[in-house]
């Protein structure tokens, strides 16, 4: 009868370790897309605005940013768009430690978890996720 009792909490247990592991993996896709970005776009994106910047560290005006984002719209979203998805990822993160997960983020994660344990080991994350304990 004690078995029975404890068996509920094992799994549980079970469940909240594989769904940290699900956080832990996607926070750690989070931040390699992110430094991809970094690595990838921001260089290209600051090497396409080497004029500009230059002009702007003598003369920064908001003509010179607007004639920026006119005439050079793509590094210029591209450079952008690096810097808000680290704010996102950032933001996300840091709220999640301070105040952990929403009701249904880890609703969602559950889900996750228990879509990875019914596809069994055909899944890409099993191994990683649910054997790996």
């Amino acid at each position: 009868m004690n078995d029975r009792s404890t068996a509920p909490v094992d799994r549980d247990r079970d469940l909240e370790r594989q769904v940290q592991k699900l956080y832990q993996f996607s926070l750690r896709r989070r931040w390699l897309f992110v430094g991809f970005c970094w690595l990838i776009l921001a260089p290209l994106s600051l090497w396409a605005l080497r004029d500009r910047i230059s002009l702007g560290l003598d003369y920064l005006t908001w003509a010179l940013v607007r004639t920026t984002l006119i005439f050079d719209p793509i590094p210029s979203l591209a450079l952008g768009f690096c810097i808000a998805i680290l704010a996102a990822v950032l933001f996300a993160q840091t709220y999640r430690h301070l105040f952990g997960f929403s009701p249904q983020y880890r609703q969602q994660l559950e889900r996750q978890v228990m879509r990875i344990r019914a596809t069994g080991q055909n899944h890409p994350l099993w191994k990683s996720i649910v054997n790996n304990e």
